[in-house]
Parts: structure tokens; sequence; C-alpha cells
């Protein structure tokens, strides 16, 4: 089926669904007390768009990504269809969720998912959510082509998941030290058919040593203690905090896998691992202690900031 006849079909049932219901007229109350009256598609999204507006960089955007959710239909149907009446629970569900949005829980928590590599992953506050910085790390470790891959600290699953669905040949063990985290990382490998692929293990770093592989990939906690506080609120306060603490220096989890990475590897073989901005000169120096034959680098993420440690055995 086509884009152009999916989006036809898709108007044309709601257009039904809507028409069939009754034009409901609620009230918005706003955070200074004043009621404005919601009907539609149009006044809902200029209400959310208000009051969105200190809370993210895109209110439009997150606000018709929210009402889509709600109403199960795509942002262009709600551009192409302003005027359309909403119901009084469409309305009150969608509020409900500016409101938490408002507050600074995250979007992707909201909806329950996020995209990175291309690709749709469900997420829950049990897991950080995928940011944009990592994909460099992906684009790395498909240049490699490898066979096989642990991804250390897998969380949503996304890098495993996202390496096992663009090497179709390769095997990817992914291991999480949160059974929660774990649960999320399986579903994402059913949802993109390479649960047969990807093998998941509760550990912690690499304990339990998994066979040797050609490449390790991670995305460790990497965040100072004394920095965590002054993260973004809706990281620090929303995402779980294994994820992001790193140890005094951010770079607990990064020596253990530097430590442990090398009964691991096959011989040529490689690691790559997320690091923070400014841990480049640190993390090289740790590296080339540890495999003093290795060719070691930072690479930037499309920012120019040091995001991923590269060590070529």
């Amino acid at each position: 089926m086509s884009a152009r006849r999916a989006q036809e079909l898709e108007t044309r049932s709601w257009k039904l669904d809507t028409e069939g219901s009754i034009l409901e007229v609620q009230h918005w109350r706003s955070d200074s007390g004043i009621q404005h009256s919601v009907s539609n598609v149009n006044q809902a999204l200029q209400q959310a768009i208000a009051r969105l507006d200190t809370v993210t960089s895109t209110p439009r955007l997150e606000a018709e990504v929210l009402l889509g959710y709600v109403l199960h239909v795509s942002r262009t149907a709600l551009l192409t269809h302003p005027e359309y009446a909403l119901t009084s629970n469409q309305i009150s569900d969608y509020q409900n969720l500016i409101r938490s949005r408002a507050s600074g829980y995250p979007l992707p928590y909201l909806t329950g998912y996020s995209e990175f590599y291309g690709l749709t992953f469900d997420v829950t506050p049990e897991v950080l959510i995928p940011r944009p910085e990592t994909e460099t790390l992906v684009d790395l470790a498909l240049a490699r082509q490898p066979a096989t891959v642990v991804d250390v600290g897998t969380g949503s699953g996304c890098i495993a998941v996202s390496l096992a669905f663009h090497l179709p040949e390769a095997t990817v063990t992914a291991i999480e030290i949160s059974p929660a985290a774990l649960a999320v990382a399986q579903r994402n490998a059913e949802r993109h058919g390479v649960t047969g692929r990807v093998r998941l293990m509760v550990g912690d770093v690499l304990n339990p040593r998994p066979s040797q592989v050609d490449l390790i990939v991670s995305n460790p906690p990497y965040i100072p203690t004394d920095k965590c506080a002054s993260l973004p609120a809706s990281v620090r306060d929303f995402e779980p905090r294994l994820a992001l603490d790193g140890g005094a220096e951010g770079l607990e989890v990064i020596q253990q896998l530097l430590a442990q990475a090398p009964a691991v590897l096959r011989p040529g073989g490689g690691l790559l691992v997320e690091i923070g901005a400014d841990q480049g000169e640190t993390v090289s120096h740790l590296a080339r202690t540890l495999f003093p034959q290795a060719t070691v680098r930072v690479h930037p993420d499309l920012a120019g900031r040091d995001r991923v440690l590269e060590v070529r055995t």
C-alpha cells in the first residue's frame, strides 16, 4: 500500500469516528487559573503549545506527537484536519499527558517509544532514553562488519538490536545488570525480529564472561556522581540513575570494562565505548595502559565533541 493511500484510509477512518461523535467543549485551566475552551484539534494544540513552551525547545512538535498518540493518528492527519472535534475523553487524556510533560516528564516515557538509528524502540523509566549521539557508536561498529559482538549495559537494547538488524549475519550478546531493563531489550529484539541472534544476559560489565568476540560496544554510565544533580531535570528526576552515574570521576564502569575486555576480545578485535565530552584524554590514557600494542583514538559526534573511544587490537 502506498503512503498516500495509507494516509487516505487513516483520514477516512478518523473522519467517520469524529463526525459520528457529539461535539463536546471542555475547559483547559492554565497555570494562571484562566479557563480556555477546547473542542477541536487546533484549539487543543494551541493550548498545549503554550503550556509546553517553557519545558522544551520544540513545543509544537511535542504537542502534535502527544495528540497524535492520544488519537492514534499521524501528525500529518492532525495538521490536515485541525477542525476535527475531540471527545471529552480524548481531551482529558491529552490534558493529562500535557500536564505530565509540562512537569518535566520525558516525552518518550509518555508515548512509550523512541526512535534510534531508523528504528522504533520501546522505552520505559527502567531504561535510558536513546540519544542521537549514540548513533556515532553504531556507525563505527557497522563499519567494522563484526560477526560477533558484546553490548555491555544494553539498556533498551537500542545498540544491540540496531547492530543485529543491520548486520544480518552477526550474533550479539547483550549484557545488562537490571532485569527490568533487560525485559525491555527483549521486547525490542522481538519487535525487530532479531531474537534468534541477540542473546540477553543479566550481568555486571563482562561478568559472567561471554565467549570471545570480534567487537565489544558499550554506552556505560559516565556522568561523575557530583554532576548528576546538575543534569536537566527531565534526566535527573526521571531517567534511571544506574544508567547515568559513573562514580566519582565518571570512569568507574569504563575502567572495569577496559580491564576485563582483553580476555573477551579475539585477536584483531576492537572496543567502542561512548564517553563524556571531556573524558577523551583520560580514557585514551587508560586504554593505552591496558592495550599497549593497540591503536587508540577518540571519535567526535556530529556536534564535534569527543564521544566514542575506539581501541583496535
